[in-house]
Order: structure tokens, then sequence, then C-alpha cells
């Protein structure tokens, strides 16, 4: 009598799934522990000025304007470019300190009305202290 050996047929497989399993946990870490740097993010170009480094104050409060006219206050991006949520923004981030420097970056290709904008919340809200960001000129 012939007795039949069902193993010797059974071909071996690699199961994907755990492997998925654990390549979506690692992306999900990854993800979750990255740091995002806004000026890494944000390209803008200053424009020039010649003249010398304002004295280190206290932490100013920095207002970005980029190309496209979108507002970032400190690290967040004000998500409508009208004035009432520049100022809201503004007004949260900035606290009840008026007397607290602000840093205005507005890229040199931004419209003027954005910078404009800008400068009449920070008016209205009570800042006094604005300081321009700008790039040294470059030597030709």
């Amino acid at each position: 009598m012939r007795i039949r050996d069902d193993r010797a047929h059974d071909e071996p497989e690699i199961n994907l799934i755990p492997l998925i399993d654990v390549i979506l946990v690692l992306i999900i870490f990854f993800v979750v522990t990255t740091t995002f740097d806004a000026r890494s993010t944000l390209k803008l170009q200053l424009p020039t000025a010649t003249g010398e480094p304002a004295e280190a104050q206290s932490q100013p409060l920095s207002v970005l304007i980029n190309a496209e006219g979108r507002y970032f206050v400190g690290d967040h991006e004000v998500l409508r470019t009208d004035a009432d949520a520049l100022k809201q923004a503004v007004a949260q981030l900035g606290g009840t300190d008026h007397e607290r420097p602000v840093l205005l970056r507005a890229d040199a290709r931004a419209q003027t009305q954005a910078v404009i904008t800008a400068l009449d919340v920070l008016g209205q809200l009570g800042f006094r202290n604005v300081q321009f960001a700008t790039a040294p000129e470059q030597k030709r």
C-alpha cells in the first residue's frame, strides 16, 4: 500500500501582511515625529538695504508675507488673506504686550497692499515697534 506524502507538494509562501503593518507603523512614527521649520518651507526673497542690524531685544513677534500675499504669524499660517483674519491671528499670538517688537518679513515680490494691510492691522492693535527684515545688499 502506497502512502501519499502531501508535504512534498506544499509550496513555501511569504506572508506580506505583517511586513506591511510594520512599514505603516514606521511611516506614522516618522510623520508624527518630524518637525517642520517655517523658515525652510517658505522661500522668501527679502528686499535689500544698507545699514546696521538692529540690536537684539526681547523675542519679537514674527509676521511673514510671502510672494503670493499669504500671512504667517509666528509659526502659524493665517488661512484667509483678509485683514480680519490677520487681526485675529496677531491678537491671539501677540498677546497683550503691545510694546513687544514685531518683525515684519515681507517677500520682495509681495504686493504692496499685503504689506500695507499688515501694517494697518498692527497699528490698529497697538503695536508701535514694527521692524522690517531685509537682506544685506550684495556687493557687485
